[in-house]
């Protein structure tokens, strides 16, 4: 693994060691994120760099020992999107090439019960551009539901996502019938 790629893994472990509330480690993983994508050029390898025609592409670059932490590259054409969803960990989210466009969603039915799966009622709320150099972040509160993606009329994006656990899976949400399923993810690993 390169120097940087080290670096940076070593800083992300001891951040997850010393703090454990997901708004402090995020808060101190992303200057680490914003000089990680600075140096990606000295990095990142092909296989890191694999698209679709069809669907956004997620690269696997590495994965904790212990399953609680996860980078990926995500390759974006123009036009490609995720669907609505909320990952169930924290994140951190630095773009390397293109503009990341991301549509949050806030959770508006009344009900206290957050765990159900049905009667669902997500109403838009702010849209955020993500030019190359840019690190957002985001936690659990308890959800963070969005949309990322590139515009049909854009250019290609490529982003790292350093998220708190291996993320196979997470849960989509439709708007149109108000549910939310667990779907499984794709992934290449390199």
């Amino acid at each position: 693994m390169h120097s940087s790629l080290e670096t940076f893994r070593s800083a992300c472990e001891t951040i997850m060691s010393d703090f454990s509330a997901p708004s402090q480690i995020v808060g101190r993983l992303a200057p680490h994120m914003r000089s990680l994508v600075q140096n990606a050029d000295r990095f990142l390898e092909p296989l890191h760099m694999r698209g679709d025609p069809d669907n956004y592409a997620r690269n696997l670059i590495f994965s904790g020992d212990n399953g609680l932490l996860s980078l990926y590259t995500l390759v974006w054409a123009p036009g490609q999107w995720t669907p609505i969803h909320d990952h169930g960990t924290w994140g951190v989210v630095g773009v390397v090439e293109g503009v990341l466009e991301e549509q949050s969603f806030a959770r508006v039915d009344l009900q206290s019960d957050r765990d159900r799966d049905e009667g669902i009622e997500l109403c838009p709320g702010g849209r955020v551009l993500l030019p190359p150099g840019a690190v957002s972040t985001f936690v659990p509160q308890p959800d963070h539901i969005h949309e990322t993606g590139v515009a049909a009329d854009g250019l290609s994006a490529l982003s790292l996502h350093l998220y708190g656990h291996v993320l196979n899976d997470f849960n989509v949400y439709d708007r149109d019938t108000g549910t939310r399923q667990r779907v499984r993810v794709g992934c290449r690993r390199t």
